[in-house]
């Protein structure tokens, strides 16, 4: 029995044996070429282009017109890649440089553009390199003329393993099948853990090598509430699972009949539940969780395209689609924040000393005025579309957030003058992420419709502690004293000057912090949508006032470990499978 820890990032249990998956081919060849012989590679190269559209149409025509969105929209976005004519002029000038077949050329092509996103410090970004990947792979395999293992059409049940998942794999499997995902690569913003996600299919991902320890037939338990991945067990751990595996079920049955309901405690205190997304994509699953609109839709992913932003015309449909998708429930959009740990080569500054407390976010977008403004005036044009409300980040204090307000209305103008339409009285807010901005939150709170608290910047700030640091991670505390009374300071001042405040960073997701999030008087919880239902059952299971009381209680407390376990007693003494998600 061998136990193999990596990303929890589809919550359940899965237990099958396994079909292990080799993908698509991985050598390549190389061999020099006759110049006359250029034309006939670009043909190749050509057919090989065609074959792989055809394909991915002839998938997506097979695709569920009610349940399959997600699906098209990946395959579509594939598509638009495999017709880009930068990639056929690319092949084109490489394959005149270099005079190799054009298997090397495209290998040598795709490599160039992946290493652009590979080499960020963003998490996100370096997974979208797996669509790349993706469509090279498909290329390749019609230019070797490699036949490979069909994912559509299974024999039985199994556990899918590999060592690299693509969407497309993930998209044409047969998913009546394949009962739970482990790969070793993969994190919880790549596309296979939305589409994971998506098709409610429990998954592990960044195992490193749990494809080397198994073999095609073994028993493997895929435990998605956990991170973990359990090869050939024993009867007694097997048995065990089966019975978590059957209550899990029961479990989740239960959260999804919460999904019409409101998120309402006993005494009646209505609370807002929203949805962290990164992708447009990702709005599918916001509904299905039953969310009530969304908190925080990250606008990072749009500037991934190499050597340029991203066009108003690109942003405004981008917007627009998370806009309808979600309408009438409202969508809060948070401006740029690249820079810190979200590096763009070429784009952003590599080298800083300290990047966190660099040039980024609203400090990037300041001194570049017109990439900012090209922004906001997507922003405010998609605001026809559907309830929107646009959030800025990183502000340290009123100059500013006056900085970015007068560029807003310099952008309204520009539009005004072009005779487009967009809502004039747009919400706009800011995120709490600054310890300067929560002590001077009062201020704050006079010039702008509501407040966000991004806690993951907030508690590593407010503690000097680097949450990516694993030395000093453990001094990473949500219940810290300071970050509790900070947290409290924010509430009031935002109530003080009748505004609400939410809070959109990773505590809002934790089922342990529910209760105290809520008796600390927070309106709006912003979280992944996966684990809407949890927060949604936690809530409509106490009062406002037995939260309050348990506030009252640890805010007298000296030490985050006192609070932490106290915290822990009082809410696993209310609720089983606290913490499952």
């Amino acid at each position: 029995m061998k136990f193999v820890k990596g990303i929890m990032v589809s919550p359940g249990i899965a237990i099958g044996k396994a079909f292990l998956y080799a993908g698509r081919p991985t050598s390549v060849p190389s061999y020099e070429i006759n110049p006359a012989l250029i034309p006939r590679e670009m043909a190749r190269f050509g057919e090989a282009l065609q074959e792989a559209v055809r394909e991915l149409e002839e998938l997506r025509g097979r695709t569920d017109p009610q349940a399959g969105e997600v699906e098209r929209k990946f395959l579509d976005s594939h598509i638009l890649m495999l017709r880009d004519p930068e990639l056929l002029e690319q092949v084109q000038r490489e394959l005149a440089e270099q005079k190799k077949n054009v298997e090397w050329v495209l290998e040598r092509v795709i490599a160039a553009i992946t290493s652009k996103l590979e080499t960020s410090e963003s998490e996100y970004m370096r997974e979208r390199s797996a669509d790349i990947q993706d469509v090279y792979s498909r290329i390749l395999g019609h230019l070797l003329k490699t036949q490979r293992v069909s994912l559509t059409s299974l024999a039985e049940d199994c556990v899918l393993v590999a060592h690299n998942l693509l969407p497309s794999d993930v998209i044409s499997m047969d998913k009546r099948r394949v009962v739970g995902l482990a790969s070793d690569s993969g994190s919880k913003t790549s596309h296979v853990a939305i589409l994971a996600r998506s098709f409610a299919i429990p998954a592990v991902l960044g195992l490193s090598e749990a494809s080397r320890q198994v073999r095609d037939g073994d028993t493997v338990i895929v435990d998605g509430n956990k991170g973990v991945v359990i090869v050939c067990p024993d009867e007694a751990t097997e048995r065990q699972y089966q019975a978590s595996r059957e209550a899990w079920q029961k479990h989740e049955l239960q959260l999804l009949s919460l999904s019409e309901l409101h998120a309402e405690t006993r005494d009646g205190k209505l609370i807002q539940l929203e949805s962290n997304i990164e992708v447009p994509e990702e709005t599918d699953s916001a509904l299905a969780h039953g969310a009530d609109g969304v908190g925080l839709f990250r606008s990072e992913f749009l500037y991934i395209l190499p050597k340029r932003f991203p066009t108003e015309e690109e942003q405004l449909q981008a917007y627009t689609r998370v806009l309808e998708a979600m309408n009438p429930r409202s969508v809060t959009i948070r401006t740029l924040d690249l820079g810190g740990e979200k590096i763009i080569p070429g784009v952003t500054p590599a080298g800083e000393s300290n990047p966190v407390l660099g040039w980024r976010a609203v400090r990037f977008c300041i001194s570049h005025p017109q990439i900012f403004k090209a922004q906001l005036r997507a922003l405010l044009r998609a605001s026809a579309h559907g309830n929107l409300k646009i959030m800025f980040p990183m502000i340290s204090g009123i100059e500013e957030l006056e900085a970015t307000l007068e560029l807003l209305g310099e952008a309204k103008q520009e539009l005004a003058k072009r005779g487009e339409r967009f809502e004039e009285d747009i919400p706009v807010g800011i995120m709490i992420e600054v310890p300067s901005a929560a002590f001077t939150s009062d201020i704050l709170a006079r010039r702008v419709s509501f407040f966000s608290i991004g806690t993951n910047d907030l508690i590593q700030y407010m503690i000097a502690v680097d949450r990516e640091n694993e030395r000093i991670a453990y001094l990473y505390e949500p219940f810290h004293p300071a970050v509790l009374r900070l947290l409290k300071t924010v509430v009031d001042n935002a109530h003080a000057s009748g505004i609400p405040v939410g809070i959109c960073g990773e505590m809002a997701a934790d089922p342990y912090a529910a209760a105290v999030l809520l008796g600390l008087g927070l309106d709006e919880f912003s979280m992944s949508s996966i684990a809407i239902p949890e927060t949604k059952r936690i809530i409509r299971s106490i009062t406002l006032a037995e939260a309050e009381d348990l506030v009252g209680t640890i805010l007298e407390m000296k030490t985050f470990r006192e609070i932490d376990r106290y915290v822990r007693s009082w809410m696993e003494a209310r609720f089983e499978f606290i913490g499952s998600n």
